[in-house]
């Protein structure tokens, strides 16, 4: 089942001159639990594909499909809504709430649709991620592994069809990345989760079921690791 379908992508910025094509007719599709890797050069054009996969900025054409929806056929409030029950955000940043504590920043994203947390999900979550005695710390009092586990459990809280993580290892030691990739990989499997990842990391490329790369705005498809004996690890991925 196709969760994610990318068919002639474009984004250009400026005119004349000084126009720059970010993003050249890119095309992809993602099925339901795949854990994707994004790799390419800074400047390349992925964060600018992510962002627009979000729906935090608007491709000047082609189309996105999430679960068969359309992104930008939507009105706009209706894309926020779509965007907010179906789309969870890894960011390198964290982005957490610092008046909030671990438990309430992963429930946040319920309370801004108005929905009631499950008690037995939270629970789930907290229990996956490791966090259990850590749920009413506030952010200053966790490690940046720790701060972002609970960025990971925010996203996974609404069980989104898509999870987006933007450099999420970024600002981590190479043992927190590690820990990082691995509840990813987790949550994939364990809640056939679809998520596409940016990285500039080689072996957490490595560790995906699939690497795309972006050079120029164009976008290639490595494949898989398992397919002609290809090992990531030994490809210059940025």
């Amino acid at each position: 089942m196709e969760i994610l379908q990318v068919n002639n992508l474009c984004k250009t910025y400026g005119k004349g001159e000084t126009q720059v094509n970010a993003l050249k007719n890119v095309s992809f599709s993602l099925e339901k639990g795949t854990f994707c890797a994004v790799v390419g050069a800074s400047g390349s054009g992925k964060s600018t594909l992510l962002n627009c996969i979000g729906a935090l900025d608007t491709p000047t054409s082609g189309e996105i499909r999430i679960d068969g929806h359309n992104l930008f056929t939507l009105k706009e409030k209706e894309r926020t809504i779509f965007r907010r029950r179906n789309i969870g955000f890894i960011f390198q940043s964290f982005q957490l709430v610092a008046e909030l504590t671990v438990e309430q920043n992963i429930i946040f994203p319920l309370l801004l649709d108005y929905c009631k947390p499950n008690s037995a999900a939270v629970e789930e979550t907290l229990e996956i991620l490791g966090l259990q005695d850590r749920r009413r710390h506030l952010p200053n009092q966790l490690s940046g592994g720790q701060q972002q586990r609970v960025a990971i459990g925010r996203a996974l809280i609404t069980k989104p069809k898509l999870i987006l993580a933007d450099e999420p290892t970024g600002n981590l030691d190479s043992h927190n990345s590690h820990e990082v990739l691995d509840l990813l990989i987790k949550a994939s499997r364990h809640y056939q989760q679809t998520i596409l990842m940016i990285t500039h990391n080689n072996a957490l490329a490595a560790s995906a079921d699939r690497v795309l790369r972006v050079m120029d705005g164009f976008l290639a498809d490595l494949g898989t690791a398992g397919e002609k004996g290809v090992s990531y690890r030994d490809e210059k991925l940025s």
